[in-house]
């Protein structure tokens, strides 16, 4: 039998599996972040306290937004601006008058979507935008985020705060924007729920690989938005890919959560029914001629999650295909993924010069997955030394737990053959 789990734990799990959903559905009706979130962290606060003393409440997520309201009924009835505040303060009152039932977390209409555009309006700064929504509606902290952007934890405060701001100031509607104006947003949108989805598939932090309500929470997006937007060709290509990623996720961890390369996976673990959904997508979208990055990233996990094993992966094919998605977006990111596919399509030599060439790059400097691949060819090239040094930069660089034992294995295992 399991163990039950304590107070701070049910928290900690609402608040990670929750916070998107309460914290848009408070703004749908405050029409401020900053008042929102603000109340909400104090509910988040005062349920450390009362549940710790009265036991957990029937719904922890239904009591988070009940408390939160009331918390921002509180603080707008004590703000200089009261008079402004009507609609708001009216809006909570009626709230507040209801049965708790009828504030349980399934019973609150789901404003995720409404959030996802508000934040990716295109007043904002597109980097301003996806850190906004990635705090916002996914709940990441502002380290993860800036991991995630190869950016500091300080400077990503200052892009959300003043995201913030320019909503608050600029008067920013809280909707879907009509059919016309959603192209100005989807890619912003896009690159969003991309994120998520990777932080919760090689999770930044933690003694979790992943964190699988952001896996699943990213794929549900990913179908609103298609849904909305049926001929949108990357939408497409973004669901098809996030499900053929997470097809292997079950056989990316051993029984103790450690890593196990894709190399040394059992592809029967793979889930069989995303993959064929996935596939289907892609087949479906790619005719239109109309292809981008996330179709192309989808093409490549295509050819991998159907490669019987991982000596018959066709690697020219998945070497052509990053070739092409260099073109479209030319980052550092892309050219390290290309580098290890060219070195299994022509030879460890040509993409030790493809990384070697990154050396400049500032963005790669304190970037793990780079020195993680730098290790693993210059291992497969004989250089035994240099590749258990770059591995255990690529260790230091990681806050994962799991990831960070990986790698030092892989740099011991270095060592040991560089003496002999």
């Amino acid at each position: 039998m399991l163990p039950s789990l304590t107070p701070e734990q049910i928290i900690e799990k609402t608040v990670r599996e929750e916070w998107g959903r309460i914290l848009a559905s408070l703004v749908g009706g405050l029409k401020d972040f900053q008042l929102a979130e603000d109340c909400l962290q104090d509910a988040v606060v005062s349920a450390m306290g009362h549940w710790a003393k009265n036991g957990l409440p029937r719904s922890p997520a239904g009591w988070l937004i009940t408390v939160a309201r009331r918390n921002a009924l509180d603080k707008l009835r004590r703000d200089q601006n009261f008079a402004t505040k009507q609609a708001e303060i009216a809006y909570l009152l009626d709230l507040e008058n209801r049965t708790l039932d009828e504030t349980l977390i399934d019973n609150i209409p789901d404003k995720r979507l409404e959030m996802i555009f508000t934040c990716c309006h295109p007043h904002l700064e597109k980097k301003d935008q996806v850190a906004l929504t990635l705090r916002t509606l996914g709940g990441l902290s502002t380290e993860e985020i800036a991991g995630a952007f190869l950016d500091t934890p300080d400077a990503m405060q200052k892009r959300i705060t003043r995201a913030k701001k320019k909503i608050s100031q600029g008067s920013i509607p809280y909707e879907i924007p009509v059919q016309s104006e959603l192209m100005d947003r989807v890619t912003s949108v896009l690159s969003v729920i991309y994120l998520v989805f990777n932080e919760g598939y090689s999770a930044t932090k933690g003694d979790s690989l992943h964190r699988n309500d952001l896996t699943q929470e990213a794929i549900r997006l990913a179908r609103i938005l298609a849904s909305l937007l049926p001929e949108h060709a990357e939408t497409a290509g973004l669901l098809a890919l996030m499900l053929l990623h997470d097809s292997r996720r079950q056989a990316r961890t051993n029984k103790e959560g450690n890593l196990i390369p894709l190399e040394a996976q059992n592809r029967k673990r793979w889930n069989q029914d995303k993959i064929v959904e996935g596939v289907a997508i892609l087949e479906g979208v790619l005719p239109r001629n109309e292809l981008g990055p996330y179709q192309l990233q989808a093409a490549i996990s295509g050819t991998h999650a159907q490669s019987v094993s991982w000596e018959q992966t066709d690697w020219d094919e998945i070497s052509t295909l990053y070739e092409l998605l260099y073109v479209h977006h030319p980052s550092p990111v892309v050219r390290i993924n290309q580098a290890v596919a060219a070195s299994y399509a022509h030879s460890p030599e040509v993409a030790l010069d493809m990384l070697k060439e990154l050396r400049a790059s500032p963005k790669v400097k304190d970037y793990q997955p780079y020195h993680a691949a730098l290790g693993d060819v210059l291992a497969r090239v004989g250089d035994f030394h240099q590749a258990s040094t770059c591995y255990q930069r690529a260790a230091e660089l990681s806050d994962n737990a799991k990831e960070k034992a990986f790698l030092n294995n892989k740099s011991t295992q270095a060592h040991l053959a560089s003496d002999g």
